[in-house]
């Protein structure tokens, strides 16, 4: 009789991939018990979504991707294919970013206005089965060749669409790409900046509103070939707004999706946290603002619920700073404010407590908080309470008069290991690092130029509960732009931010994107496998 079975070894490997233990027992009878300690691989594929960028006919757009060398010459170009395979656990080494089937119109939105800045006008229909069009080329915008050197490429005007993406490989781990767009008039001017984002499930955005001054849309972009089911969840500061079409928003695959936030409730509120939810998929999202009078810019998503906080890289001089804060439990939050600054940490006068009510949006207008010297907000619980997880963000304008700009700061997760951003400029592009809680020490690499240099590495020491706040480190001979790299190298959890600035007509327009841990790696427990078939 033959009979199939499972060896003791692929038992204990089926155990140690559950607990990260594994039992075995030894011929004399004796039980003993070894840790399987998890090795950290490169991840082997990753996705990026791009938001249509601007309905504006002056619109500049600029894309760039980027995919940071990797320590241990894990991602580094090996002497043959063959290895290159084996070092990436995959085959092909691509990234690259492509237009999506369609960017659909928003179909609750008003009609254009003349200075086509309303979404009506974005690019792209719907058939009468909900499917997207065609995709406007099956050429890819922007293809990533290799590590260390960034690509970028140009869109004019207002018919640009979403762009979906994928990296293999070894291109794959830290891929990270930047749209950048930069508005010279009209209702939706300003310079508008995001880190295009992966995929997921669940998105918080404090910070957005809809007041009268405001247009603040939603974008959705599904990367998959099915259909995604999104419900979009609008809190005021006395807690959620009635909707009756926010539930079950379809997003044809492969397309986007702008959605205007007035159109999904007629409930009043300046002040508004958006929760983004899918019943079916997954989609990118973001929030894109516009003001009046104070310009637009793109407002990320917030990092995961938590007790404390981080917002990092408030400019020296902000003219105004707005923190709005949502906790999204059953509890209360009572959060102790402080600035980190060059020097240390204060308690800003006025404005030293924010209680957040559950499910209710609250916000604490913090003026020009910085006066002169570059800072960053640290959320904690105050004395005396315990942590309550919150979502949070700034919104900062600096500038006065009729020559204001504004820009958003979301709670940021932790550099980690490496966090990079891309589409940096030789001028105008300042490093806030954060260390709100032990000092620490971090390597920053300013990469090669999309059109030449040579890369720079420098290190910095950040104090405890300070924000280090320096120009970015430019690369040598640079041509074109480069993607900054942050490594934490010792210490305590940094934060970080990236500004970039481009001044036109007196207009100080900047904007402002974190830098959050880019997951290349991941935690692989070590284990072994016996299939061996015996015989009976």
């Amino acid at each position: 009789m033959k009979r199939t079975t499972i060896s003791l070894i692929a038992v204990t490997t089926a155990l140690a991939a559950v607990t990260g233990f594994a039992s075995l027992t030894a011929p004399d009878g004796e039980t003993t018990t070894e840790a399987a300690a998890p090795a950290r691989l490169p991840v082997e594929r990753s996705s990026l979504l791009c938001p249509a960028p601007s309905s504006s006919d002056l619109a500049e757009t600029r894309y760039t991707s980027f995919t940071p060398v990797m320590k241990d010459g894990v991602n580094e170009d090996p002497k043959d294919g063959a290895a290159a395979d084996e070092a990436a656990g995959a085959g092909a080494d691509t990234a690259e970013l492509r237009p999506s089937a369609a960017t659909l119109a928003d179909p609750d939105a008003a009609p254009a206005d003349k200075d086509g800045e309303d979404e009506k006008d974005e690019k792209g229909t719907a058939d009468e089965d909900g499917e997207a069009g065609k995709p406007a080329s099956d050429k890819p915008l922007l293809a990533l060749k290799e590590p260390g050197k960034p690509v970028s490429a140009e869109e004019s005007g207002g018919q640009a669409p979403a762009l979906v993406g994928t990296a293999t490989g070894r291109l794959a781990p830290g891929w990270t790409a930047q749209q950048t767009t930069t508005v010279s008039a009209g209702s939706g001017r300003g310079l508008l900046g995001v880190s295009c984002t992966a995929p997921d499930t669940d998105f918080w955005f404090p910070g957005a509103s809809l007041a009268d001054k405001r247009q603040d849309y939603v974008h959705l972009t599904n990367p998959d070939d099915t259909a995604a089911v999104v419900d979009v969840e609008l809190y005021g500061k006395d807690g959620a707004l009635k909707s009756t079409v926010a539930e079950g928003i379809p997003v044809p695959g492969g397309a986007g999706l702008p959605v205007l936030l007035s159109t999904l409730t007629a409930d009043p509120a300046e002040d508004v946290t958006v929760h983004v939810t899918t019943r079916t998929g997954r989609v990118g999202a973001v929030v894109r603002s516009a003001e009046e009078d104070s310009g637009s810019d793109w407002l990320a998503a917030s990092a995961d619920p938590a007790g404390t906080a981080v917002l990092p890289g408030i400019p020296a001089d902000a003219t105004s700073v707005q923190l709005v804060a949502f906790a999204p439990g059953d509890d209360d939050a009572e959060l102790q404010v402080r600035l980190a600054g060059a020097t240390g940490t204060i308690t800003p006068a006025g404005a030293e407590t924010l209680h957040v009510k559950s499910g209710m949006t609250a916000s604490l207008d913090l003026k020009d908080v910085t006066r002169g010297e570059a800072g960053s907000l640290v959320l904690s619980p105050a004395e005396g309470r315990r942590a309550t997880p919150v979502v949070a963000a700034l919104r900062v304008v600096r500038g006065e008069g009729d020559k204001k700009e504004v820009a958003f700061i979301p709670a940021a997760a932790p550099v980690g290991q490496r966090a990079t951003v891309a589409d940096n400029r030789a001028k105008g592009s300042q490093l806030s690092l954060v260390a709100a809680g032990k000092a620490a020490e971090v390597k920053v690499t300013a990469s090669a130029g999309t059109e030449g240099g040579t890369q720079v590495v420098k290190t910095y020491s950040v104090k405890a509960g300070t924000t280090l706040a320096v120009p970015a480190p430019v690369p040598a001979g640079l041509r074109g732009s480069y993607a900054l790299t942050v490594e934490t190298v010792s210490g305590g959890p940094v934060h970080a931010s990236r500004s970039l600035e481009i001044a036109e007509d007196g207009i100080p327009m900047f904007t402002v994107q974190t830098l959050p841990d880019d997951r290349g790696m991941v935690a692989v427990p070590e284990a072994e496998q016996d299939l061996s078939v015996l015989d009976d």
